[in-house]
C-alpha cells in the first residue's frame, strides 16, 4: 500500500498521479504500485511539486510496518530507537542565535490596579 499526500501542488502533478493511483480525497492518493514504480512516482513528485509539499507513506518490512518520506515539509522524520517519528517545529521556540524573552511585562497588572485603585 502506498499513500501520497500533496499540499499546494500543481494540478498537472495531481493529474499525473491519478493515472496510476486513486485520489480518495483532494491531494490524497492511494494504491499498490511496485517499489520501482513508487520510486518513480516520488521522483516525479519532487521534480514537479514546485512550491507545494508532499508526503509519501508506504508499507515495508520493519517494526512499524511502514515508512515515509517528506518533501519540503516543516515536520521532519527522525529515527529514535529503531522507529521513525515525526519532529514538529516548536512555534514558541526562539530563533537560533537569539535569547528567549521570558521577562514579565513592566508596570502594574490589571488585577493589582483594581485592588489598589478600586474597580472603577
Amino acid at each position: 500500500m502506498t499513500v501520497i499526500v500533496l499540499t499546494n501542488c500543481p494540478a498537472g502533478l495531481r493529474g499525473f498521479l491519478t493515472r496510476w493511483l486513486l485520489e480518495i480525497s483532494a491531494g490524497v492518493f492511494v494504491g499498490s504500485p511496485s517499489a520501482r514504480i513508487r520510486d518513480v512516482f516520488w521522483e516525479e513528485v519532487q521534480q514537479y511539486a514546485g512550491q507545494g509539499r508532499a508526503l509519501l507513506a508506504h508499507t515495508t518490512n520493519n517494526e512499524q510496518g511502514f515508512t515515509f518520506r517528506t518533501y519540503d515539509h516543516a515536520w521532519i522524520p527522525t529515527g529514535h530507537e529503531g522507529i521513525t517519528l515525526i519532529r514538529r517545529p516548536n512555534p514558541n521556540a526562539p530563533a537560533s542565535g537569539t535569547t528567549p524573552q521570558n521577562e514579565p511585562p513592566s508596570g502594574w497588572s490589571r488585577a493589582s490596579k483594581r485592588r489598589r485603585f478600586g474597580r472603577g
